[in-house]
């Protein structure tokens, strides 16, 4: 055995887990994923989803995805830089861009592929990125590949922001760089105290809308808009694989960022570009959102029906103010057992350890759907009760 299996066959974790029966991962669906899953033949409340407006079983976003195979075939064989550039992907980021209020946008096969490969290209030598210490891994691997000076700031901390500000030559360029909202804890950025910070510093700032598009704002064009600072923000940066149903991303700026990204970003110039049916299911599902504000509606009724009763409940959900609702359990083994008996109550959760949080946060992640009813919220609720109090968490 050569010296990298040698290493990597002492990684046994996840070997322990499942020799205890609580290992959560990779668990398989089969069939469509909406607010009810069937998983080994059985029926399951979904609540571990980010599809937050409920469109990834809509037959209107399966029709357009097939309608796009049909007539542009399976893939695009290259790079949106040289033979990938389809007619519907040029449409749906001049869409993208009027929907979240910027001059231009530019899409990318994955979401983690915008933030890696947009964030190493915007700042050089001599200058800085300055990141919540919460923010996405996609966030953290796409400043680890720039060449700037990489600052963080402790989580929605606007006084330790201003001291990493205060360390950054006033001459340099500053990106801050931050989630909307936070997917595992569900609390939003303090956007307008980063924004007066950037004029007073002379800073940028690029957020993350993986999971504030199609939740927050006017017909769900994100966080930005919601505080009414979309002018204020440089880099609007948003995901398909959540509430647009599909499965990509996009970046958005004035146009002379833009035309450099498209020119220098590595994952955009050396990845193959998105496939026609999930461009085409994309476009779909942000038509769907604008054209049908009850979804949003749907979707903020059962949010707050949820976040009273699990107050209600005695549990501890922390400072979220979203459909994503952390319940806090504090211990890595207990966090698996409470997924593994909720999924056997018929409850789909997501549990959430370090990395994603620290030893001393562990949680399982409740997400909610525009088409969840208050009926299954009651239900989860009941069933989640049953289980931590079996493990004496409530």
């Amino acid at each position: 055995m050569g010296l990298l299996q040698d290493k990597l066959a002492k990684y046994d974790e996840p070997q322990k887990y499942m020799a205890e029966g609580i290992y959560p991962y990779f668990r398989e669906i089969e069939g469509k994923q909406g607010t009810e899953v069937l998983m080994g033949g059985h029926r399951v409340l979904m609540f571990g989803s980010n599809a937050y407006t409920g469109l990834t079983g809509d037959d209107r976003v399966i029709e357009a995805g097939v309608a796009a195979m049909r007539k542009y075939g399976s893939g695009c064989a290259g790079s949106r830089f040289l033979n990938g550039t389809l007619d519907i992907h040029v449409q749906l980021e001049k869409e993208l861009a009027a929907f979240v209020g910027k001059e231009e946008a530019l899409c990318f096969a994955t979401g983690f592929t915008v933030n890696s490969g947009v964030i190493p290209c915007l700042t050089g030598r001599g200058d800085y990125i300055i990141c919540d210490d919460r923010d996405h891994a996609s966030i953290v691997d796409g400043k680890r590949l720039s060449f700037s000076q990489n600052l963080k700031y402790k989580h929605n901390d606007m006084a330790d922001l201003e001291k990493q500000l205060q360390k950054c030559n006033p001459d340099a360029i500053k990106l801050i760089i931050v989630d909307g909202v936070f997917s595992m804890e569900g609390d939003l950025a303090s956007l307008p105290e980063i924004v007066r910070l950037k004029h007073k510093y002379n800073a940028s700032i690029m957020v993350d809308e993986a999971h504030g598009l199609g939740v927050f704002g006017k017909q769900g064009r994100g966080v930005c808009d919601y505080f009414g600072l979309t002018d204020e923000v440089d880099l609007i940066m948003g995901t398909f694989s959540k509430s647009l149903a599909s499965i990509g991303g996009f970046i958005a700026a004035d146009k002379s960022i833009i035309n450099w990204l498209k020119h220098n970003a590595r994952t955009y110039i050396f990845s193959a570009s998105a496939t026609p049916a999930a461009t085409a299911s994309a476009l779909e599902a942000l038509h769907i959102l604008q054209q049908e504000p009850e979804r949003l509606e749907n979707l903020w009724n059962v949010t707050n029906y949820a976040l009273k009763r699990f107050r209600e409940s005695g549990f501890e959900i922390g400072a979220t103010e979203s459909p994503i609702i952390p319940l806090y359990v504090r211990d890595t083994e207990k966090t698996f057992m409470v997924t593994k008996l909720a999924f056997d109550e018929g409850v789909f959760i997501n549990p959430v350890i370090p990395p994603a949080c620290a030893p001393q946060d562990t949680l399982v992640r409740f997400a909610l759907m525009a088409n969840h009813t208050h009926e299954q919220v009651d239900e989860a609720i009941q069933k989640l009760t049953k289980v931590f109090k079996q493990l004496e968490l409530l």
